[in-house]
């Protein structure tokens, strides 16, 4: 639809829209980053803000909206000479999951480079979005590079192109606006760092308030354009006050007593390095002008660190961004606020809201006494849900049981679900060959960038010239072409693009037993300790990771493929064990999963990871020999290609070395828990990629 949804009729939300309305007072906030469940408004809100920003006066012609006041001295289309300056509405740019580096910052004209030496350079999206909004949606799934030019962009206020020796900057200062549902995936950590503030969304659990958005949506898709003028109003006054607040920006004293209550509160909650400190100072004087005041009091400095340090504070990928509010509020308690001096028109409630009651018009939204909204901490949402506490009263050996579940055969109860050990650094695993997969950092493939390994003819643009092999390619050409000065004569069909190898991520499938041989409380403990550690490596290796558990009467697929690394450790924490051990149940889910995903996703090379002692007790539902269906399984996956090691759960004095034979029949090598470990773990990488081409009696020896 051509007309926008208002941003004025987004129904609740409060904290969403008032760090959007920052950043709209003062760019040098630093973005914003939204987290939430699909469905939450979180695009149509970020969409709608470009609406809401003031025109910019730009040079006429000039490809990358240079302000004629202060124009850029090294714009690819300067210098500019004096004269009329035109104006144009804030732009916001779109930057698709998919798009190329080329389209992100723009590509040079390589042959027109090298055979008549004139930088032809075609803009990309970071200038189209100079002094405008470049939105990312689904944020955490761009890849890496693209993130880190993204970022680098974002924090220098300028975009450079470098390729083969030819050289192109352009101012690149934008607003930039993430979006993200944490179920697909996590950002680094490095990275969320480089976001000023991020907001945690979720759908209201008010029915009322939930009617009147289903209300407003469907009489905007009925019609968008009467729509929009009955919010225009409320749009202008926002308007207004984002321009007022600007111009009261320069004004706005941040003072001592704010200072320290900024220092205090980001080293009472050990948030690493000094950009916090920064994007509070920041935010909290964007709040203060917001507001129409001229000095930043404590509740600005409050809010700033709801909405700046919730994010900078994770440690790992499993700990769920939030703060502890009582805690926050004794650091802010040890300075009292300074006395406001000469206040102008001073609005003590810093609601985005511009009516008396909002333009929600709807219910309450849960919003704090200063209008920003309180965005919800650890255990606020059904996001930030806790798993429940271990029962208590058992003996460390003896876990209670409970009643054992019709699906389950005979073989012993069903055990509550244990904590997992502390997680250690794991040994990398990888898939043997070189793949062309999704960018990541686990197995060997074909990728855009890496290491030159070689040179080829280019299919479609040319984006990485192989500048040896190109001039190799038209050397033996000069005479004919009647070369006559210095140069080169060449031509297109003598360009060749440079093959490059770096890594990709695979798609690693975890098949754990859950039987009662392992519900020893203390061996299961040091279990999902040991996936634990390997979902942490897979985290940092970006890759898609699945789970697979069996025990009593069959196997289930506990977690489809996926990139959130986090719903895998929330479903591997919550998993009880009990009942017989259908081994074989478990790989054939396995292979059926991996039979799915390769429909899906046919580049992505899957590593299937057992962990198991190897017994196996039943055959579930499909009868027959246990051992035989074991077996029988395991050389299906192994015909498959599929690249297999088996995590030996077994201990005692007397091991049957059952694990070894599994691997053998998966083709792949067998390793201890405790040779799981990176310090322990000498030469399983190598084991991995051989194991595809090594006899199984070889394999058999080495698993052993």
């Amino acid at each position: 639809m051509s007309t926008p949804y208002p941003f004025t009729a987004v129904v609740g939300q409060t904290d969403l829209r008032l760090a959007l309305l920052l950043n709209a007072v003062s760019p040098a906030v630093g973005g914003v980053l939204v987290r939430g469940e699909k469905g939450t408004a979180k695009s149509t809100a970020v969409r709608a803000l470009s609406a809401l920003l003031p025109a910019v006066d730009v040079v006429p012609g000039c490809r990358f909206s240079c302000a004629p006041a202060a124009p850029d001295p090294g714009c690819p289309d300067g210098p500019h000479a004096s004269g009329p300056a035109g104006a144009r509405p804030a732009r916001m740019v779109e930057l698709p999951v998919g798009a190329s580096e080329d389209r992100l910052v723009g590509a040079l004209d390589i042959e027109r480079a090298l055979a008549e030496g004139v930088k032809a350079f075609e803009p990309g999206l970071l200038a189209d979005a100079h002094r405008g909004i470049l939105y990312v949606d689904e944020v955490n799934l761009l890849h890496d590079h693209l993130v880190d030019v993204l970022l680098d962009a974002a924090a220098m206020g300028a975009s450079y192109v470098e390729r083969e020796g030819v050289s192109v900057r352009h101012a690149a200062r934008f607003l930039l606006v993430g979006t993200m549902n944490p179920e697909e995936g996590e950002l680094r950590p490095q990275l969320l760092d480089r976001f000023g503030l991020t907001v945690e969304v979720a759908a209201s659990r008010e029915p009322a308030q939930r009617v009147e958005v289903v209300r407003r949506r469907l009489a905007y898709e009925d019609d968008p354009a009467g729509f929009a003028a009955r919010w225009s109003g409320d749009e202008s006054e926002v308007r207004a006050r984002i321009v007022a607040a600007r111009a009261l920006l320069p004004q706005v004293r941040l003072g001592d007593t704010a200072l320290l209550q900024i220092a205090a509160t980001c080293a009472g909650f050990e948030v690493d390095g000094m950009r916090a400190d920064i994007v509070m100072a920041r935010t909290a004087t964007a709040l203060a002008a917001w507001a129409g005041r001229t000095a930043v009091l404590k509740e600005d400095v409050r809010q700033a660190a709801l909405l700046a340090l919730p994010h900078r504070r994770r440690r790992n990928p499993f700990d769920a961004p939030g703060l502890d509010e009582d805690k926050l509020d004794e650091i802010l308690d040890r300075f009292p606020d300074e006395e406001p001096q000469d206040e102008p028109d001073p609005d003590p409630e810093p609601d985005p809201d511009p009516g008396p009651d909002g333009p929600d018009g709807g219910p309450d939204d849960g919003g704090g006494p200063d209008g920003g909204g309180v965005p919800p901490q650890g255990g606020g949402g059904p996001q930030d849900a806790q798993p429940p506490a271990e029962p208590a009263g058992a003996p460390a050996d003896s876990p209670e049981a409970a009643p054992q579940s019709p699906a389950q055969e005979a073989g012993g109860p069903e055990q509550a679900a244990v904590r997992a050990a502390e997680p250690f650094r794991t040994k990398m695993l990888s898939v043997p060959g070189l793949g062309e997969g999704a960018a990541g950092r686990r197995s060997r493939a074909r990728t855009a960038h890496g290491r030159t390994t070689g040179a080829q003819r280019p299919r479609g643009q040319l984006t990485k010239l192989h500048l040896a092999a190109t001039v190799h390619a038209a050397a033996p050409h000069q005479k004919a072409r009647g070369r006559a000065g210095r140069g080169l004569v060449i031509r297109k069909d003598d360009l060749r693009q440079a093959t490059r190898e770096g890594r990709e991520g695979n798609l690693v499938l975890f098949v754990v037993d859950a039987s009662g041989s392992m519900a020893a409380r203390q061996r299961m403990s040091a279990v999902k300790g040991a996936v634990l550690s390997l979902l942490l490596d897979a985290y940092q290796r970006r890759d898609k990771v699945g789970l697979v558990t069996f025990r009593g009467a069959g196997a289930e697929l506990a977690l489809p493929p996926t990139s959130s690394v986090d719903a895998a450790a929330a479903r591997l924490e919550k998993l009880p064990t009990g009942g017989r051990t259908p081994l074989g149940s478990g790989l054939l889910k396995a292979r059926e999963v991996l039979r799915i995903e390769r429909l899906r996703d046919p580049s992505r090379r899957p590593l299937l990871v057992v962990v198991t002692d190897g017994r196996a007790t039943s055959a579930g539902a499909l009868g027959g020999d246990p051992r035989e269906l074991t077996a029988r399984s395991a050389r299906l996956l192994a015909a498959d290609g599929v690249a297999s090691v088996v995590v030996d759960c077994e201990s005692g004095p007397v091991r049957l070395g059952l694990a070894g034979a599994l691997a053998a029949d998966l083709g792949g090598p067998a390793v201890t828990l405790d040779g799981l470990r990176a310090d322990s773990l000498a030469g399983l990488v190598k084991d991995v990629r051989t194991a595809v081409t090594t006899p199984a009696s070889h394999t058999t020896r080495r698993a052993a």
